[in-house]
């Protein structure tokens, strides 16, 4: 590239970097924040500092920068080793750091030490970096810093910088409209334009099949996914938070709240920050309509680690407030889960044990708004707004002032049952669709193959009404699918070798069951993964099935009785020559009674 090309880019990057920086003052107004967590920052003079203390927490390192000073920290730290856990679409290594008073280099080296291990994602969605730039810090500050070395004698760390690396070098100062800093950043998808947040049981992306390979392998005790949020303001700067005491995982809900919702937010608010619970405003605008608790499902961090029984905590900083006091919110709340865990990580596993042997007679795959678990309602420290009318929009936008107030906001919570299934005993995959076994391999479920021929009476789900979802728009590069009302009929197959089973009694069998039920909203069944039985493959020519139909008629009083009830309960049947002589057509042994089977068979327990 010459030089005057070279001088060109780095011209228009900083044009950028400035038209972006313009808008900043449309941004809600801020209050002035001062606190404890700023001695947090290095001077400028320490061999040590992290890049984006160098800018004053207002800019985020590119990957090559990130990656190169991890490197050099770990040359000098042996509490430190740094292994490449996957490549993404576009040969990027995505790397993570392994952190252990030992300096354990591999799963069974960390698994030796018996201490309780933390797993912590940054930039699953690459513009919402917060996490990155305080794992930086933190790790500095456990190692070659000497500040914090404690954590790594009592708990051991898996930090992954940077989940989405092809999504982080999509980098401009346009990457969300919302978010105050860093002054440039990544972008939300890959560059195949797939949310790796909703890719959790799909395991589509390099990146998640990566962190699920982690987490099979390395088996971490609590798991961290760290974001940005996309909404409203208030006056809270670091909310987090996991699924609740009615959903999968019920003991290990119970630890979360008893052992580390305590400490983090006392070690924030201690630090000067303001913690609180997740926030999903029910309008998306302003607290009128409250706010949702979400039961997250399982194409979400979270959700999957309450399926598996991996004790998971989403957070959410808030992308209205400051970058600098984001990433030291993610500093402080990283300290206090490490030090938590270390103290109370055997109640933790003790927890995570009762669930794994949790074997419920009937599963709810999908969580619904029904009568509340929680307070209906919530002391909320929000921001004072108003509307306008917009000659814009022609509608009211929200303005808020940036004054603080605390009003009651209700809470709607999502936790009834939506679709409840009993559990079979075993599953059954044919031969055919032996990729779906290899799917649920991926994942860590254990899958069997027949070793002889067996006959087993079992039960399958007919899917008559399944549609594409939402037209034919595709999702996260699927076609949905929603499955409409079920039926299940009962037969005796025939399964051999090359067949495979799935035993519900496992550890992940709850998560083998949200795969595998076809009405669960994150099933491969939904995600598209069945859609050749849908396809009608055997047709039928009027001129044959019409003089059949006559012969039918005349020998079946019974079916008879049933043409003309039809006929008569059903006008546009009655008017479709085609429709007729279809129905004819089902009740005859040409018929493909394949069409429409889900061919993944359960027990009849």
């Amino acid at each position: 590239m010459s030089t005057k090309i070279l001088l060109a880019c780095v011209c228009l990057l900083a044009t950028l970097s400035a038209r972006a920086a313009e808008y900043e003052d449309l941004l809600p107004p801020l209050a002035n924040w001062h606190a404890k967590s700023l001695d947090l920052i290095v001077a400028r003079d320490d061999p040590w500092i992290t890049p984006p203390e160098l800018s004053g927490l207002t800019e985020t390192p590119r990957y090559d920068e990130t990656i190169s000073w991890l490197r050099r920290l770990v040359s000098k730290a042996p509490e430190l080793q740094m292994v490449s856990i996957g490549r993404s679409d576009q040969n990027r290594d995505i790397w993570m750091v392994i952190a252990s008073a030992d300096g354990a280099s591999s799963a069974k080296e960390l698994a030796r030490t018996r201490r309780p291990v933390l797993l912590v994602q940054a930039g699953i969605h690459a513009g919402e970096i917060d996490g990155k730039d305080a794992g930086m810090m933190l790790l500095r500050d456990m190692t070659v810093a000497g500040k914090r070395r404690e954590l790594l004698q009592r708990a051991s760390l898996l930090f992954i910088p940077i989940l989405n690396v092809d999504g982080h070098e999509r980098f401009s100062g346009y990457g969300r409209i919302n978010q105050r800093g860093p002054a440039e950043m990544g972008w939300r998808t890959n560059r195949r334009n797939l949310n790796l947040n909703r890719d959790y049981m799909k395991l589509e992306t390099p990146g998640i099949r990566a962190v699920v390979r982690v987490i099979n392998e390395w088996k971490p005790d609590l798991y961290i996914d760290v974001h940005v949020t996309d909404g409203i303001d208030y006056q809270y700067d670091i909310t987090w938070g996991y699924n609740g005491a009615h959903a999968w995982s019920p003991a290990i809900a119970g630890w979360l709240g008893s052992h580390l919702e305590s400490a983090a937010n006392r070690d924030l608010s201690e630090r000067g920050h303001v913690p609180g619970p997740l926030i999903f405003a029910k309008n998306y605008s302003d607290y009128s309509a409250g706010t949702s608790s979400w039961t997250a499902s399982p194409r979400y961090s979270n959700g999957y680690g309450d399926a598996r029984h991996l004790p998971t905590v989403l957070v959410e900083n808030h992308s209205l407030k400051p970058y600098m006091q984001r990433v030291l919110g993610t500093y402080v709340l990283l300290e206090s889960t490490l030090r938590t865990l270390g103290e109370h990580g055997d109640a933790l596993r003790k927890a995570v044990r009762a669930d794994r042997r949790l074997r419920r007679d009937e599963l709810v795959l999908n969580w619904v708004d029904g009568a509340s678990l929680f307070p209906e309602s919530m002391l909320m420290k929000g921001i004072e707004s108003t509307r306008e009318y917009s000659a814009v929009s022609g509608d009211s936008v929200v303005r808020w002032n940036g004054v603080p107030i605390e009003q009651s906001v209700a809470v709607i919570a999502n936790d009834q049952p939506g679709v409840v299934v009993s559990r079979p005993k075993r599953y059954y995959v044919p031969a055919a669709w032996s990729e779906i076994a290899e799917k649920l391999r991926l994942h860590g479920i254990e899958v069997e193959e027949f070793k002889s021929r067996q006959t087993i009476n079992a039960q399958y789900y007919r899917l008559p009404e399944a549609t594409v979802a939402n037209g034919t728009n595709p999702l996260e590069g699927q076609m949905r699918i929603e499955p409409g009302a079920v039926q299940t009929e009962a037969q005796e197959i025939r399964l051999g070798p090359g067949d495979y089973y799935i035993d519900t009694s496992q550890a992940l069998g709850t998560l083998a069951m949200l795969l595998l039920e076809p009405q669960s909203p994150d099933s491969l069944f939904q995600w598209g993964y069945f859609l050749e039985i849908m396809n009608r493959t055997e047709y039928f020519e009027s001129y044959i099935i019409e003089p059949m139909a006559q012969r039918m008629l005349m020998r079946d009083p019974e079916l008879a009785q049933r043409f003309r009830e039809k006929l008569e309960q059903d006008s546009d049947f009655a008017a479709d020559a085609t429709a007729r002589l279809h129905w004819f057509y089902e009740q005859t042994p040409f018929h493909d009674h394949e069409y429409r089977l889900y061919p993944i068979a359960r027990s009849v327990n």
